[in-house]
């Protein structure tokens, strides 16, 4: 008889490590792998819940990680082309300062205006690398290596020990009440289980503060990696948003300057104003310089802007003084060939075949007729 309950004995205890065995492979967690045998709702679905932020948060550290290595990389290949770009910027200015053209110097200006403008985006570009470096990878960098992260995935690891632990205990008191059955009124079979009883118990209790403890750091860390990371990217897209707003401007300035070299460069010779008769008189009236036709014809054109394209000296107090490049608000234009208008705050008549109108100025060169 005793025999026979030996054996069956060993066949529970068999039947019970192959149930552990199968519900450890159905059951096992994301971060720890822990059994499923509590069955208790409310520690369920903190342990499912601290499987999602264990997740969550590592996702979060590893895309965090990849933003910091994408910027570093763009750092090191951006910091090359920066050391290019001056390099070229240094020979542009060379050449301008230094060549003697027989034929004109409107190439050394080119080159000198490229130059300055090349020196100048390339600063931005060394600006626009420091603040990726600053303003989002030391951030994300910080955050990876940072002890909030390591303390909530400690906590966290703690509490799936634990849990592991009580559902060993969980089988042992199952074990115990088992022989219980089959040995009623033992006073040491008694004793053991109450003892498995209350450590399963102050487990599960030890189990349920610290899940909720690991749960509301994680929590709390996931949070701040969202914020931060958002933060981070915001930044970054802030930073070359201004960078290349900054680079056009530079650009569109640039271009303005060559193409009207180019234009002086192929222009025919300045218009001969020899022939030309006297430009008509004209009075100031509030401020504002108007002509007096008499007996001229005026062309009324409306207002417009037009570029100097040929350099003129005024003869009279009446006329202006006109460099290349110069801009001029015209307001009046004679049949006779001159036109009257303000440059650099200054009214007077001019030859009219002495410059271009332009559509489309440059805010800055606007500023300059004022």
């Amino acid at each position: 008889m005793e025999a026979i309950r030996k054996q069956a004995s060993r066949f529970r205890e068999q039947v019970a490590r192959q149930q552990q065995a199968v519900l450890k492979q159905f059951g096992a967690g994301g971060y720890g792998g822990s059994d499923n045998l509590i069955t208790d709702e409310a520690e369920l679905q903190q342990h499912q819940k601290l499987e999602k932020l264990y997740i969550s948060t590592r996702t979060a550290k590893n895309f965090q990680r990849d933003i910091v290595r994408g910027v570093e990389g763009y750092i090191i290949t951006g910091s090359k082309q920066v050391e290019i770009g001056t390099k070229l910027s240094e020979d542009s200015k060379k050449y301008g300062s230094e060549n003697t053209c027989t034929s004109g110097n409107t190439l050394s200006k080119a080159a000198l205006s490229f130059g300055r403008a090349r020196a100048h985006m390339e600063k931005e570009h060394g600006n626009l690398l420091k603040a990726l470096g600053t303003q989002v990878a030391e951030p994300l960098r910080a955050m990876v290596m940072g002890s909030p992260l390591e303390d909530a995935r400690h906590l966290a690891q703690r509490y799936d020990r634990m849990r592991k632990e009580a559902e060993s205990q969980t089988i042992e008191v199952s074990k115990r009440q088992a022989r219980m059955r089959e040995m009623p009124g033992n006073h040491d079979l008694v004793m053991k289980l109450e003892s498995a009883e209350t450590k399963l118990h102050d487990l599960k209790s030890n189990m349920s503060i610290l899940g909720k403890e690991a749960a509301s750091a994680m929590a709390a860390v996931e949070g701040q990696q969202q914020r931060l990371t958002l933060q981070r990217l915001i930044a970054m897209v802030e930073a070359e948003r201004t960078y290349h707003q900054r680079v056009l401007q530079i650009l569109d300035q640039l271009e303005s300057e060559m193409i009207s070299g180019r234009q002086r460069l192929e222009a025919p010779p300045a218009p001969s104003v020899a022939d030309m008769p006297s430009p008509p008189p004209f009075e100031e009236v509030n401020g504002v310089y108007t002509s007096q036709t008499h007996n001229e014809s005026v062309d009324c054109m409306g207002y417009f802007l037009g570029e100097v394209m040929y350099p003129y000296n005024g003869e009279s107090d009446t006329e202006l003084n006109l460099s290349i490049g110069d801009y001029i608000v015209v307001r009046k234009v004679t049949n006779n060939g001159w036109a009257e208008g303000e440059c650099k705050g200054k009214a007077g008549w001019f030859p009219f075949a002495y410059i271009e109108k332009r559509e489309r100025v440059l805010a800055s060169k606007v500023a300059e007729v004022f």
